[in-house]
């Protein structure tokens, strides 16, 4: 995922608590720096402050983040000769979602079949009143004005 120009991420999202890895080919790649550092920290305030020393490759510096919890994550970019790129002084900030912790199952819970039970029990019913209301809806209306009726009759002759 591109978030913006020479900036990339190993997911499409940027979720609290997950790891993530940046990889940068801005300025500072482009002018042939050999030590690129990411200084990162999280929400308006900048908690979290951290500095981590990025890996040249072929494609670019790289780090692996964890992304803490917060709204946003804020990051620009040191080398060796303390050069900065911070977006024309704006940093560059995305935000952060949360993490859906009702499609989480914990490994420490173990599942019953109880829950698992009443899971399938709920679905059935909900076909089973999806189904009535179909049903309501194609044939009331029929019922109503007599035409279902009509056709008993024509199939009866």
């Amino acid at each position: 995922m591109e978030l913006t120009k020479n900036i990339f991420f190993n997911t499409d999202k940027l979720v609290e608590n997950t790891k993530v890895k940046i990889s940068y080919t801005g300025k500072l790649f482009q002018d042939t720096s050999e030590k690129v550092s990411i200084h990162y920290g999280f929400g308006l305030n900048w908690d979290n402050v951290n500095d981590v020393d990025m890996e040249k490759t072929d494609l670019g510096f790289q780090a692996e983040i964890e992304l803490l919890e917060g709204d946003s994550f804020n990051f620009c970019f040191k080398n060796e000769n303390d050069a900065w790129d911070n977006n024309d002084g704006e940093n560059y900030i995305f935000p952060l979602e949360k993490v859906q912790n009702e499609l989480l199952v914990l490994e420490d819970e173990p599942v019953s079949l109880g829950s698992a039970k009443k899971l399938r029990r709920s679905y059935l019913w909900s076909k089973k009143v999806r189904l009535a209301v179909y049903k309501i809806i194609t044939y009331l209306p029929k019922i109503i004005s007599g035409n279902y009726k009509r056709k008993l009759e024509k199939k009866e002759s």
